[in-house]
């Protein structure tokens, strides 16, 4: 059973880049579709981006494409968010997940049955 751990959240300013990672415990990692959700108070989790188990696919909301990266290094089992040219808006609590159906990748909060614990992103304008 996969486990996570992301790191890398914190306060900073409209325009600032900021870059998550999350760590995975587990041998199969390289076998896990791996996704980012984020969630701010009041809303519902929404999908940010999404990489297959090779990281030869991967999938972004219309909100963070052309700014954001989802990549994976599976030697270090690890997946990492780089978010560009950030906004308020993007303030939230941004949660990794895991799904062991790693050919595809997967938009939806319950294709995901492994979540990580959360790590507060705030963006001031």
């Amino acid at each position: 059973q996969v486990q996570l751990a992301e790191s890398g959240g914190g306060l900073v300013q409209a325009g600032d880049s900021l870059r998550l990672s999350c760590a995975a415990s587990g041998r199969t990692f390289s076998g896990y579709c791996m996704g980012w959700f984020r969630q701010a108070p009041g809303k519902e989790r929404e999908f940010v981006a999404a990489i297959s188990g090779s990281g030869g696919n991967t999938y972004y909301a219309n909100s963070v494409k052309g700014r954001t990266t989802i990549s994976r290094d599976n030697a270090k089992n690890t997946v990492y968010l780089q978010m560009n040219s950030l906004k308020p808006e993007d303030t939230a609590v941004y949660y990794c997940a895991a799904t062991p159906s790693g050919l595809s990748v997967w938009v939806k909060v319950s294709n995901y049955d492994i979540w990580g614990q959360g790590t507060q992103v705030t963006v001031s304008s």
